[in-house]
């Protein structure tokens, strides 16, 4: 136990952030000292598991986690990227609905939508937010054309597939919004803080591409890209 414990600690180093780094040392002393509380049946650990695939189905597994967007991190976006009134508002991939409440925060004025895998997210989103439309669906499949602005919360790793798919959809003078990750294929518009460690990149479509050798619509070549971040 000493030895798993250890190299639980030792590797939570590698955590990008402080609650991962919590989560990756405690993981295994939790569930040895949870295994040993009382008479627990085997089949009782397939619960978590059934509940973890309702909240996040194995379709989305390669999309962003659970991660609630801060309720103030989009308060500067009016001053970069202005929208008129009943403008539509997407989330894509809108969790429990605080993205959506960000984005009301900053543009009142707005219509807004969301999309979401997860059936029992979607149910307590829609309960959260009953002013936005949100949907049960798959954001890679779901036609984005329709909107003036799109919300991203995702990660690195899905980041080029969500410039192929909004350089194809967004019209002329939409702009796409990602919190904390950048789009490295395009040069952004503006770059705003949502916290010391949180910037929040805008994007207007068409794109402008950090490395114009890439072509329009690949979407698939990535370049580094520096930018001066407007505190």
């Amino acid at each position: 136990m000493v030895v798993a414990c250890t190299i639980g600690i030792v590797f939570s180093v590698l955590g990008t952030t402080r609650a991962r780094q919590i989560a990756m040392a405690l993981g295994f002393p939790l569930s040895w000292l949870l295994s040993g509380v009382g008479s627990v049946p085997p089949w009782s650990w397939l619960i978590p598991l059934v509940l973890a695939l309702l909240i996040y189905p194995l379709h989305s597994w390669r999309d962003a986690p659970f991660f609630p967007t801060p309720l103030n991190a989009l308060r500067e976006l009016p001053s970069h990227a202005a929208l008129g009134k009943g403008a539509l508002i997407l989330d894509a991939g809108s969790g429990l609905g605080d993205g959506l409440k960000a984005l009301r925060l900053a543009y009142p004025e707005a219509i807004f939508w969301g999309i979401e895998a997860s059936w029992p997210l979607q149910i307590l989103s829609t309960l959260r937010c009953p002013w936005a439309r949100i949907m049960r669906g798959n954001i890679w499949l779901e036609d984005w054309s329709s909107c003036q602005m799109l919300y991203l919360f995702q990660r690195p790793e899905t980041m080029a597939r969500a410039v192929a798919k909004a350089e194809q959809e967004l019209k002329a003078g939409a702009w796409l919004i990602s919190l904390e990750f950048e789009a490295t294929e395009l040069k952004p518009k503006a770059v705003v803080q949502a916290s010391a460690e949180r910037p929040v990149w805008l994007y207007q479509q068409p794109f402008n591409r950090a490395n114009p050798s890439a072509g329009g619509r690949s979407g698939y070549s990535v370049s580094s890209c520096n930018v001066d971040r407007d505190k």
